[in-house]
């Protein structure tokens, strides 16, 4: 897409667009509509060893709403890549990855207007080693985990994750990693992932999505979302409501692996979950809505206002929980919110979201992004969520009456370890 040709499509629009088709051709679209300092991209640190160990520390980063909870950046790309040797990676190879993630690190801000991003490692990763991971790192292959779902599961070495406010930065900070460019936000690489993976330039190796306000309104006509559709200008989510209240999260403590040679770290799933949105925006209403989306006892009391602004930093989920199978018989339908708040430890979520829309093959779609200190954490959340415990009441079947479940249809799953700083670049099962 050229400049001339963009001229009259909404700056947003166009930023997500070119995030979409990625490569080169996008980021000179993007700094030929825009200009070199159309929108400044703030450079990062002398010093990346300054950074957080922790790669998943995103929140002290990120900037939080007039509730406190905290705002996911804009724009996201998930590049799944194998690693392009034979056997064991070598030590020049972990440095040569060191070197490309420090160029980012000194070239973009750690923070949503620069850049923030992980780097994870799949199960299939760690079998080319000797010894297993230590019983202290949860990560299992992925797998199908309701009796209704089948998916295709994601078994790449590596996924890297970007996430930035600027689409620019994050079009810029990949064809870096790639080896496209020698420079990203005026600082020289000193290396390329390209040099040591396999890196993809498209679905489903590259994925991407985008999350807040007005986004997913501007980006509804795609598969999956009726022309009927009213997206709401205010959602952050196809779906019409707010999600990621802070109270309905893990802390970024909560998920951090507390032991062992990879303490400091967490583990990643990322889902690709397709949106069929008809029935969900022309067949119910709003009321309607609320009781899938959260609870009956919301919608009956009239909780939820539009989107969900006004419940502030807590979803009420919680108290909803205890009477799930209550509104099971009375309602004959039993909330999303609900059920997933069942799954807890010590009252508080497992599990930290930081999940995005997607137009990806032109559908309407969520990639599902969760870290936990341990997979099985997910899964006993998944397990929450998909309410098959019940079905024992006549009006709850797997998909009808059962949350969002009649709207969402899990194509892929992967499971990943994100380590700490220190053990991110090509790390062995057993680190020193």
């Amino acid at each position: 897409m050229s400049p001339s040709d963009s001229r009259g499509i909404d700056r947003r629009e166009f930023v997500k667009s070119a995030v979409a088709i990625g490569g080169m051709s996008a980021l000179s679209a993007c700094l030929g509509r825009f200009g070199d300092d159309g929108e400044s991209i703030p450079a990062g640190v002398d010093d990346p060893g300054s950074l957080p160990d922790r790669q998943h520390a995103w929140n002290a980063a990120m900037p939080s709403d007039d509730h406190g909870n905290h705002v996911l950046a804009s724009h996201h790309v998930l590049l799944y890549a194998d690693y392009a040797g034979d056997g064991t990676p070598t030590a020049d190879e972990r440095e040569t990855v060191e070197s490309a993630l420090r160029s980012l690190e000194r070239a973009f801000e750690w923070s949503n207007e620069g850049l923030l991003f992980t780097v994870g490692y799949s199960p299939r990763y760690f079998d080319r080693f000797e010894e297993s991971l230590p019983d202290s790192v949860d990560l299992p292959e992925p797998a199908a985990l309701t009796s209704f779902e089948d998916p295709e599961l994601d078994t790449s070495d590596v996924v890297v994750h970007l996430a930035s406010d600027n689409g620019a930065a994050l079009l810029a900070a990949e064809e870096a990693l790639k080896g496209n460019s020698d420079v990203a936000n005026g600082v020289e690489m000193s290396a390329h992932l390209g040099d040591v993976f396999d890196l993809p330039e498209e679905f489903p190796g590259r994925r991407t999505g985008f999350v807040g306000a007005g986004l997913p309104a501007e980006n509804s006509d795609v598969s999956g979302i009726p022309e009927e559709a009213d997206v709401p200008e205010e959602s952050p989510l196809y779906m019409g409501f707010k999600a990621g209240f802070e109270k309905t999260q893990a802390t970024e403590d909560d998920v951090t692996i507390g032991e062992g040679p990879f303490a400091g770290g967490t583990t990643q799933h990322v889902s690709r979950i397709r949106l069929r949105l008809d029935d969900w925006y022309v067949e119910q209403d709003q009321e309607e809505r609320v009781a899938e989306m959260f609870c009956p006892a919301h919608a009956e009391e009239g909780t939820v206002e539009g989107v969900g602004e006004n419940l502030g930093d807590d979803s009420g989920a919680g108290a909803c929980a205890e009477t799930v199978r209550e509104d099971a018989r009375s309602a004959g339908r039993v909330g999303h919110a609900q059920k997933t708040a069942r799954a807890r430890r010590d009252g508080r979520p497992i599990i930290l979201r930081r999940d995005f829309d997607s137009t990806d093959r032109g559908e309407a779609g969520l990639h599902f992004l969760a870290v936990q200190e341990k997979i099985s954490d997910f899964v006993a959340t998944k397990s929450a969520m998909a309410g098959e415990d019940l079905t024992d009441t006549p009006t709850i079947r797997q998909r009808v009456n059962n949350g969002i479940q009649e709207y969402t249809f899990i194509k892929r799953r992967g499971n990943f370890l994100l380590p700490p700083r220190r053990h991110r670049a090509l790390p062995t099962s057993r680190p020193e």
